[in-house]
């Protein structure tokens, strides 16, 4: 795949809910940053989890991306258009070995006593499934257990060898610099849901990659992603952008801004009168 001649970021809400202060931020951050290295910035629209992203809360969210100043080019690329790219990259992890079939619960997973958690907070896996046999394995596929597949990371790294993350801190105009990543600490992650076509790190990877982004900012609360992230570009031969974490817009309370918790939304200060240059001045734009 040839590299990209301009330099792309992009954005990439995802419409479980409308805009926060927290999105806003990042969405002008990433717009700021690639008006000033002379690119463009792109918006992409993560809706895979059908469970709880809506069409009204991406409609809202282009109204509000608008409001603010931020036109896209178009098309608008969505994840629900791509499901079968996302189907093949699983496939071709599953053809190199890296991929198994996961028939665990939630509460068995939790009653499988590691007492370790993943960056993000969730109990790591124990790994019961990756020891089945392959008649095991077979057996639970053709009765119809729900399945999730999880990526084999011992058998990945040994496949990818070690693999660095690109960065540039604290904002994309810094030097590049080269660090090891850590995908061990994540144990075997799921690339494909079992209610979803993909997880968010095989969609991430695939849709960079495909809207030839060069320039990846997003918050700190994702910085250990990065770790599985460049795995599997490695993995699967993608071009690894340039990264950048910024900085978390925090309540009052010192919480990080979130749809889940009713965090204050751009279209709520538009509708107490506040105007779009006001709400950009607040966020430092």
């Amino acid at each position: 795949m040839s590299l990209p001649s301009q330099t792309i970021f992009r954005f990439a809400p995802s419409p479980n809910g409308r805009l926060h202060l927290g999105n806003a931020y990042s969405a002008l951050y990433a717009d700021h940053w690639a008006r000033a290295l002379g690119g463009v910035a792109l918006l992409r629209i993560e809706n895979i989890d059908t469970t709880r992203c809506r069409p009204e809360f991406a409609a809202g969210i282009l109204e509000d991306l608008e409001w603010l100043g931020l036109i896209y080019p178009r098309p608008i690329r969505r994840q629900s258009d791509h499901l079968e790219e996302y189907h093949a990259g699983a496939e071709r992890l599953r053809e190199m070995g890296v991929l198994y079939p996961c028939f665990c619960s939630r509460s068995e997973i939790r009653a499988q006593g590691l007492a370790q958690v993943d960056p993000a907070g969730a109990p790591l896996y124990a790994g019961r499934c990756r020891k089945l046999s392959e008649a095991e394995r077979r057996a639970k596929l053709a009765a119809g257990h729900r399945v999730a597949w999880r990526l084999d990371v011992s058998r990945a790294l040994e496949l990818a060898g070690e693999v660095m993350i690109r960065e540039a801190m604290p904002d994309p105009g810094c030097p590049v610099i080269s660090r090891p990543a850590q995908p061990e600490r994540w144990g075997d992650v799921v690339l494909v849901r079992k209610d979803i076509a993909a997880s968010y790190h095989l969609a991430v990877v695939v849709d960079d990659a495909a809207q030839g982004v060069t320039h990846v900012t997003r918050g700190l609360d994702l910085y250990p992603a990065t770790d599985i992230h460049v795995l599997l570009q490695a993995l699967l031969g993608l071009p690894a952008p340039i990264y950048t974490h910024h900085q978390l817009i925090r309540d009052e309370e010192g919480e990080k801004l979130a749809k889940s918790r009713g965090s204050e939304r751009v279209a709520d200060l538009r509708a107490a009168g506040w105007s779009a240059a006001a709400v950009r001045h607040r966020l430092g734009f």
